[in-house]
């Protein structure tokens, strides 16, 4: 993975889980540690891991911005954290996905072509905040979005390639999130049979606007 360009992590870790009792989604545990931990450790080659949402427990060495206005959406976010991305590759993800794997983030990288390359799921469905992009391209897309907006809208004009990953047998997908009860119930079952990476300790860093 040498010969492949530097890239920064972009994680979307804000909004609270109204169906999962108005917890701060990204911090709920699955398989011993929290979702947004299991996200991070997938980017830990990245030049920069950038968060945004809320202040919340994260490492040291992981940067946290808040998108304005404060719950302005995953457009208002992913620009707030574009600001922080020095490097021509981005990776953008959701703060919640539990079975996010290093190899996959590799994946990624390896096929980037065109603007972007995203995780299509097992029933067609883009995953768009499962991908990595162009800097530039992304920064172009969200520049004069004003308002609320939707990704899949700001995404649309890029020229994006699109990865079906192989999921093995009785393996959970690198996409799963956990946005109902049944969710996060299902994932900590799936996560039950298999070894614990142990759960992390991080500090909570201060707020960055």
């Amino acid at each position: 993975m040498d010969d492949l360009p530097p890239y920064t992590a972009v994680v979307l870790a804000g909004g609270r889980a109204a169906r999962l009792g108005g917890q701060a989604k990204p911090q709920l545990e699955v398989g011993g540690r929290t979702m947004l931990a299991a996200v991070l450790d997938a980017v830990a080659d990245a030049e920069r891991r950038v968060v945004v949402g809320p202040p919340q427990p994260a490492p040291p060495n992981v940067v946290l911005v808040r998108e304005q206005p404060p719950g302005g959406g995953p457009v208002a976010a992913l620009r707030a954290g574009l600001a922080e991305v020095g490097t021509d590759v981005v990776a953008v993800l959701a703060g919640d996905l539990p079975f996010l794997t290093r190899s996959l983030i590799a994946d990624l990288r390896t096929r980037l072509t065109g603007d972007g390359v995203l995780v299509v799921d097992d029933t067609g469905r883009d995953q768009l905040l499962l991908g990595v992009w162009r800097t530039t391209a992304v920064r172009s897309a969200v520049a004069d979005v004003r308002g609320p907006t939707s990704l899949r809208k700001v995404f649309a004009p890029l020229a994006v390639r699109r990865l079906r990953p192989q999921v093995p047998p009785g393996n959970p997908p690198p996409w799963l999130d956990c946005d109902t009860p049944a969710d996060l119930q299902r994932a900590r079952a799936v996560a039950a049979a298999r070894p614990s990476p142990g759960p992390p300790r991080f500090r909570a860093p201060r707020d960055r606007a």
